[in-house]
């Protein structure tokens, strides 16, 4: 299939790509109503908050550990492994939650998810070609986008199922449909050139001198005042989605008025839009302009989250406008940010240094759960506005970074 309709994939990026669709259309569905679920079941804001942050400290730890799982087990193994661990038993432990101990056991188990995220990052990467991973990136984007598209399904479900009992067929469902995906991608990729290496060597360092490699590693990093910057709006990137995305439904539905049956169109709309930027913007964006529109998209982004943390309740115009401008953005930001990202870290040192990367995303964002919460608690508005302050930070790194290279090239 995946060879049919995008004739450009080969290798690996196939195999992975082909499946996904199996995790992201269940994913939209429930992640929509992941945290009213958890109110529903007794959960106060602030709780919520702490179940976040606690899922996050896990991600730390199991960020740091990724690169070396990675290498020591393979690609593919890592991979299937963690997986299952972190999504499948994840997903049954949601599923059949009472109470925030059931969402405290499900947070550590889900938090490991970052060896898999290595992992996966790793296999889809190291036998594509630099000029084709944007491609790539894209691609992935829009199967996300497409995933989108099923979120209304959820809303459909919790219509006729009441929210708590819906959003529990809504895990159900996840479980059966990931367990397939991971399967299903395990059979039809092959481990990278790159991953038998590091596996040999791995093997052959032990743990002590991996960790040591990891230093070495780090220093790689903090000498590249263009990497950092980088990072730097990778990070910030990262933070503004893990805000949003945990109360922006709680805010739609407590504050602006929206029937909780109907905030599942919001990611629907959200989806349509970006596949018509796809077809009908990106076509028309050069490789040269990627760093220019990526600013545009900040600039955009952050007006969107300005106008939805002013929107009067009830006004559904206000929230359309702001859908749609966040959609745009975000189609011609994450794409463009994650290749730059990509083709910024050495094949060399990939899983090491995408770990290094994670484990500081990670320390930023994690707090993110309690801050959010915190400020949801005084005004339901300050998580939108954090979002909107994480943007226009962005932009300076991205303009400083660009004048860097811009330097290093004339040098």
């Amino acid at each position: 299939m995946a060879t049919t309709f995008f004739p450009r994939l080969k290798g690996n990026s196939r195999g992975c790509l082909a499946f996904e669709p199996l995790f992201l259309i269940p994913y939209s569905m429930f992640a929509t109503y992941a945290t009213i679920y958890m109110s529903k079941l007794g959960l106060s804001e602030t709780q919520i908050g702490w179940v976040t942050t606690l899922s996050l400290a896990v991600q730390v730890f199991s960020s740091f550990i990724s690169g070396y799982l990675t290498d020591r087990m393979g690609r593919k193994a890592a991979l299937l492994t963690f997986d299952i661990i972190s999504w499948s038993v994840g997903t049954l432990l949601w599923a059949f939650s009472q109470n925030i101990c059931f969402f405290v056991a499900a947070a550590l188990i889900n938090g490991f998810q970052r060896v898999p995220h290595t992992a996966f990052y790793c296999l889809l990467v190291e036998d594509t070609e630099p000029k084709e991973r944007t491609y790539v990136f894209t691609l992935l984007q829009v199967i996300g986008v497409i995933g989108g598209l099923f979120a209304p399904l959820g809303g459909l479900i919790v219509h006729h199922y009441g929210m708590v009992t819906g959003v529990r067929i809504m895990y159900v469902i996840a479980f059966i449909l990931m367990t397939a995906q991971f399967l299903g991608r395990h059979y039809t990729t092959h481990e990278t050139e790159m991953g038998l290496r590091k596996k040999r060597e791995a093997s052959e360092l032990g743990l002590k001198n991996s960790l040591r490699d990891y230093a070495g590693t780090m220093r790689a990093v903090l000498a590249d005042r263009g990497l950092l910057l980088m990072f730097g709006v990778y990070i910030l990137f990262n933070f503004q989605m893990t805000v949003k995305g945990t109360y922006l439904s709680l805010y739609l539905a407590d504050d602006l008025g929206v029937a909780e049956d109907l905030i599942s169109i919001v990611p629907a709309v959200s989806s349509v839009v970006m596949l018509l930027v796809l077809w009908l913007v990106m076509p028309r964006i050069p490789e040269r302009l990627t760093n220019r529109t990526m600013l545009w998209g900040f600039v955009i982004s952050a007006v969107s989250n300005g106008i939805l943390a002013l929107t009067p309740t009830g006004a559904m115009g206000w929230i359309a406008l702001s859908t749609v401008l966040a959609a745009g953005a975000t189609m011609i930001t994450a794409p463009y940010l994650e290749a730059a990202v990509a083709n910024a870290i050495d094949d060399e040192k990939r899983a090491k240094m995408f770990a290094i990367l994670s484990v500081l995303v990670l320390l930023v964002v994690s707090p993110s759960g309690i801050i959010g919460g915190f400020a949801y608690s005084l005004d339901p508005t300050l998580p939108i506005w954090l979002t909107t302050g994480a943007f226009i930070l962005s932009i300076p790194l991205l303009i400083a970074g660009e004048r860097g290279k811009k330097k290093k090239g004339l040098e």
